[in-house]
């Protein structure tokens, strides 16, 4: 990975799954927004956000089914408008272009534990283990980004203690559930990071 921000670095490769649709402006910027698919070894497939700057979409000139390869950064915002997932994953796009490689899904996260672990083991009896990351951003900001971790990682992980320092890489997923509200159950979609690989750093 060859990317400016390098404790926050995303690769994926995939199809372009829907055409691109205005998202917001900040900094006298323009962002549009396009989903991703990517699929995994297992045949199934994560369909993940996608945020680039106009400019970045008119000098590409992608449209729907092309295949691209996707450099950048994991991002957070608190959704306020009381539908959907209260805290949205997207990745900011530094590099797109045109690709005729395999399906890929890499991250790399270094930051710090920001909540307090949270183990619990799944109906089939295997442990699994939440955390919640802050990744600093440039200009004093901090993205949170959920991460899951599994096995013997997920029983390391729920001795950890908020404050701590950690590398994580694994890959960028989106999960469907049911929720239910007043109106009765609803599908929704969670997007966190499946960790391969966490652990504490050593001290430089």
């Amino acid at each position: 990975m060859d990317m400016t921000q390098e404790n926050n670095q995303v690769r994926l490769c995939g199809t372009m799954a829907g055409p691109p649709r205005y998202s917001h402006s900040a900094g006298g910027q323009d962002f549009y927004l396009f989903p991703l698919e990517v699929r995994r070894l297992s045949g199934s497939s994560d369909v993940l956000n996608i945020v680039l700057r106009r400019e970045q979409l008119e000098a590409a000139e992608v449209s729907e089914r092309e295949r691209l390869l996707v450099q950048g950064e994991l991002r957070s915002y608190n959704n306020r408008r009381g539908e959907g997932a209260r805290l949205v994953l997207t990745v900011l796009a530094r590099e797109l272009s045109l690709t005729d490689e395999a399906d890929d899904n890499r991250v790399l996260l270094i930051g710090t534990l920001c909540k307090a672990p949270n183990p619990r083991v799944t109906p089939l009896g295997r442990d699994i283990c939440d955390l919640l990351l802050a990744v600093n951003r440039r200009g004093g900001r901090s993205d949170y980004l959920p991460c899951i971790c599994w096995g013997s990682r997920a029983r390391e992980a729920a001795r950890w203690s908020v404050g701590t320092p950690l590398r994580l890489e694994g890959r960028f997923q989106s999960r469907r559930y049911m929720k239910l509200s007043e109106d009765g159950l609803q599908q929704r979609i969670a997007y966190e990071v499946s960790a391969a690989a966490v652990e504490v750093p050593e001290p430089a």
